[in-house]
């Protein structure tokens, strides 16, 4: 007779779930029960901490396409999933949570682990429910999933652990009847109207100066994103988390943009007097055009988004290849004089950046670890970074190439998901090379995911940026703030020592003349490998184009007290915070 976790689990499996990341509990132990029968159709990744499953669920969901589940214990175990849910919601990953609760006659009760999970989850949900009996199970879940999906958001089911256990009959009310609900998602391409179509397009036909600004929405619709800068002679600037829209080599892109974007990107937004964002509602205003200097179209898959951080002239609702198809033969050919312009800019920029990726002072600047890198990972990897400084060295000096996948923890921008991210991708795509590149501050947090790498024996190599400092924390201290560093400091830990403990090869890289040989070393070698990488504390991760402002604040920071000014005034990229300093 089937109880209310056997539904649960083959509810599922029929919607085409093959991977679950999580910890047991005898919370949940119900439906690692029925998780247990079914192995040989769902497979249970044991994670070492449900922060971990919950932001693995998230990027199995991003590199995938798919809907990504967790499962955690009552009380502490749900509690732990937050951060990465909130990584999901943020992101629109789709993700399904699943949590145990106390005896549902103890709720309420001050029972052990008696935390109303459904209660805590409301915010981050887009579906949060409680089941209630064995009857209320299968439409509940096929409901979660399929918002999850829909909505691109977070759905959670939360089980009192006598109820996983209960026959599926009990508590049926004649007005449900089983069986009446389906695991067949309902979703449409997002056919955009012709009057939006033909607005957008006489928009973009009286453009002179053209920029695309690409974001993950658009992660499918390379192909269609090259042929409409090409048409449109428009320079595509890509968002942080749509990095792997367009490679960068192609003569289309200028590469990010932000705090960790490149010159060119900024310039062009600048100088544009058209901007057409793709699958993006990019979140720093700052660094867009100022409202009324440029026409906007924005094309989105969630009409919420349009408008959102720049006024949109048009708005057009529906996947993004979809309404990029439609609106390319509606469209004249302009000239390519802003897109050679951008190019020129590009140029300049790729020669500055191999030139602070090959310095080779001592000690080793972190530029030469992400130039060194960038050059050796292959076109059918994936590539998760951590927050933090190592994203910088991540989104300006490891290329992104036509076939990869890239992804980081956006709008959130929260430490530990590095590895996290990583083994879910391996797991994903057992076939394809993994590289996890993170920083030493992030490691440390989830850093018992070295043992689940070991465990399963996956195939990701993790390089370890290592500069003993939280340094983005450091400089955003003196850059916005004006103030010396404080509290930033971490102990230093011998990765490479641990990696070993955990069953990981790995090695240590401080000379930057060694560094892509050791790399080399390193990185060839078959299954999971981890490389320390030491590198100097006293880099600042600056934006590409400086403003007075934060080079007068970092001078502050110095003048006040900064412990390490000296070395910080050696080792400053910018010539205007060379000339205060």
């Amino acid at each position: 007779m089937s109880n209310t976790s056997d539904v649960l689990v083959e509810r599922l499996i029929a919607w085409g779930v093959d991977t679950i990341f999580g910890l047991p509990g005898d919370g949940i132990n119900g439906v690692f029960e029925a998780l247990r029968q079914r192995k040989d159709r769902i497979r249970f990744i044991h994670v070492r901490h449900e922060e971990s499953a919950a932001f693995a669920a998230c990027a199995y969901a991003k590199f995938t396409g798919r809907l990504g589940v967790c499962i955690a214990t009552s009380g502490p175990g749900g509690i732990h999933l937050l951060n990465g849910l909130y990584d999901a919601k943020m992101d629109h990953a789709p993700v399904l949570a699943i949590t145990g609760l106390q005896h549902a006659d103890l709720l309420g009760t001050f029972a052990q682990q008696d935390v109303a999970l459904d209660k805590l989850f409301i915010d981050v949900c887009e579906y949060n429910e409680r089941v209630m009996n064995g009857a209320h199970i299968e439409g509940l879940t096929d409901l979660a999933i399929r918002t999850a999906l829909a909505r691109r958001g977070v759905a959670h089911l939360t089980l009192p652990v006598d109820v996983q256990t209960q026959p599926v009959r009990q508590g049926r009310s004649d007005r449900n009847p089983p069986h009446h609900s389906t695991a067949t998602p309902t979703f449409d391409a997002h056919l955009p109207s012709q009057v939006d179509l033909q607005h957008a397009a006489d928009i973009l036909n009286r453009g002179k100066r053209i920029a695309i600004l690409a974001g993950q929405g658009a992660l499918h619709a390379t192909d269609e994103l090259e042929r409409m800068a090409a048409v449109l002679g428009a320079p595509i600037i890509k968002s942080l988390l749509g990095k792997a829209a367009v490679p960068d080599d192609s003569p289309y892109t200028t590469g990010g943009i932000g705090l960790l974007g490149t010159e060119p990107s900024q310039t062009a937004l600048e100088d544009c007097d058209t901007l057409l964002m793709v699958g993006t509602s990019f979140p720093y205003i700052e660094f867009l055009p100022k409202p009324g200097d440029a026409k906007c179209v924005q094309i989105d898959c969630d009409p919420q988004r349009i408008s959102l951080r720049y006024p949109a002239d048009v708005g057009i609702v529906g996947d993004t290849r979809v309404c990029l198809k439609a609106l390319l033969p509606m469209l004249k050919k302009h000239d390519d004089r802003f897109l050679r312009s951008a190019q020129k800019g590009k140029q300049k920029w790729a020669e500055l950046i191999e030139k602070q990726g090959t310095h080779l002072d001592k000690p080793m600047k972190p530029q030469v670890v992400g130039w060194e890198l960038g050059k050796r990972i292959p076109a059918n990897a994936i590539i998760t970074s951590d927050s933090g400084t190592i994203t910088t060295w991540w989104a300006r000096y490891v290329p992104a190439l036509r076939g990869q996948k890239h992804s980081c923890s956006g709008n959130l921008a929260s430490m530990a998901c590095g590895l996290p991210y990583a083994i879910a991708a391996a797991v994903a795509y057992p076939d394809r090379p993994v590289y996890c590149i993170i920083g030493d501050g992030g490691l440390s947090m989830l850093m018992g995911e070295l043992i689940t790498i070991a465990a399963y024996k996956l195939n990701i190599k993790i390089i370890v940026i290592k500069n003993n400092t939280l340094g983005q924390i450091k400089w955003e201290q003196m850059v916005f703030l004006g103030n010396p560093e404080y509290a930033c400091d971490l102990f230093p830990a011998d990765f490479a020592t641990i990696a070993r403990g955990c069953g990981i090869p790995s090695r240590t890289i401080e000379d930057p003349a060694r560094c892509g040989a050791d790399l080399e070393l390193a990185l060839q070698r078959q299954g999971a490998a981890l490389v320390e990488a030491v590198v100097d504390p006293f880099t600042p991760p600056m934006p590409a184009k400086v403003k007075p402002s934060q080079a007068a604040k970092l001078a502050e920071s110095l003048m006040r007290g900064e412990p390490n000014r000296g070395k910080i005034a050696l080792t400053a990229v910018s010539d205007a915070v060379r000339e205060l300093v």
